[in-house]
């Protein structure tokens, strides 16, 4: 809702703040002794997380070209397996890893904030928003030219004013209306999906069986954090990879392709796991799927999902859309948090198998229900999707149009 009140860059902005607060309450915990500051700094930076993985993947996608919409969109990916190395690499006992150093760790997060507070006022709205939510036709152009220059924009407001023609009279809808609308039932249920198989397709068991496999391959204690350097390292280069290969690709390639490879590689763990003291060379095969998992979670399902959450919806239902499916995104990884140790503890290595099985179910789903969307507009999209899943009563009003018209083509 922020980014529909204040837009994309007002809500960006004004997010800036949680972040500033939570991390000037976080530094401050520590010399005050006050531990409560710690809890509220936390649930700020909470705030700041979810608000930001909704609406800066949603600011990227609208200010982005056609052409270079899903290279864009995964900027929201790298930068957060970026910042996932660069937490893994700051946490060292070395650096900020100590006791006596986590204020000064935990408040580095006022960094981006402080950034992103100097850089973004020198950037435009989205002209879409200011097109298609707030009709204002100056500050579109305005910004348009700012982001393709003053002779090539004219392409962009070709596709913006096609979308603003369709959507005359269609105010934003609320994520409650998302439900009820059926032509959007199946985007719906696709975005629901694919950010529940992100936090439940095994990545995070694979962060927890890490540290085991690193220590039964023979690494000591003491080296496993910087091993473990190694897997941010690994998921930061697929992103990037990711990055340059989803406008020659497609998304559909990259992302049933991640979710195949993932379900592949869980098949073999479970085994590697289960023999892990049949051979000395055993443990490192383990090593290597684990390597390999994350390679493939970071070329497919880790940056495509947030640019499917851009590409199958149209301006009035995007925001929504990315309030349900940001929230079912946390949500699940809340849930796989809770009952992750109880699978653990019930079913030791084989849990993979439970990954596996949600893997394979994923990349079928995508196969047969998602269309390519590179290098569409929003609303080729959106009619696509409704040339596969229209209503009956769509079909059955569009067959009697059709026939009224031949039927008055024959009087006159």
């Amino acid at each position: 809702m922020l980014a529909i009140r204040f837009g994309r860059k007002g809500a960006l902005l004004l997010n800036s703040v949680f972040a500033l607060l939570a991390s000037l309450l976080m530094g401050l915990s520590y010399p005050t002794g006050v531990f409560e500051l710690l809890i509220v700094g936390r649930f700020l930076i909470g705030l700041n997380a979810g608000i930001g993985i909704c609406v800066q993947p949603l600011y990227l996608g609208e200010i982005a070209p056609k052409s270079l919409r899903g290279a864009m969109a995964m900027g929201t990916s790298i930068f957060i397996t970026g910042g996932i190395l660069t937490g893994q690499v700051v946490g060292l006992k070395e650096l900020l890893g100590g006791d006596d150093y986590w204020p000064i760790l935990l408040s580095t997060s006022c960094i981006p904030a402080i950034l992103q507070f100097l850089i973004l006022p020198w950037f435009p709205e989205s002209p879409r928003y200011l097109l298609i939510d707030k009709g204002d036709d100056i500050q579109c152009s305005k910004a348009l030219k700012q982001l393709h220059g003053s002779e090539s924009y004219h392409y962009e407001r070709e596709d913006m004013e096609q979308e603003r023609v369709a959507m005359l009279g269609v105010k934003p809808k609320k994520p409650w209306e998302l439900f009820m609308d059926p032509n959007l039932r199946w985007q719906l249920l696709t975005i629901m999906l694919l950010n529940c198989a992100q936090q439940l397709n095994g990545i995070n068991a694979i962060y927890f069986y890490a540290n085991y496999v690193f220590t039964r391959a023979g690494i000591p204690v003491e080296k496993i954090p910087y091993i473990t350097i190694g897997t941010g390292a690994c998921e930061c280069l697929t992103a990037l990879t990711c990055g340059l290969l989803v406008e020659s690709l497609g998304r559909r390639i990259l992302i049933i392709g991640g979710y195949s490879l993932m379900t592949v590689w869980c098949a073999l763990l479970t085994v590697t796991l289960t023999f892990q003291d049949a051979n000395p060379w055993v443990p490192y095969l383990s090593m290597s799927c684990v390597f390999a998992f994350i390679l493939s979670f970071g070329l497919g399902p880790g940056g495509v999902t947030n640019i499917l959450n851009t590409e199958l919806f149209t301006q009035p239902a995007r925001p929504a859309a990315y309030m349900i499916g940001g929230s079912v995104n946390w949500l699940s990884f809340f849930f796989i948090g809770m009952i992750f140790p109880f699978i653990v503890n019930g079913l030791q290595q084989y849990c993979f198998l439970v990954f596996l099985v949600n893997c394979c179910l994923v990349a079928i789903y995508i196969f047969f229900t998602v269309p390519e969307t590179k290098n569409k507009t929003f609303l080729q999209i959106e009619q696509e999707f409704q040339a596969l899943y229209g209503s009956k009563r769509n079909a059955e009003d569009a067959s009697v149009g059709n026939l009224s018209e031949l039927l008055n083509t024959a009087d006159m």
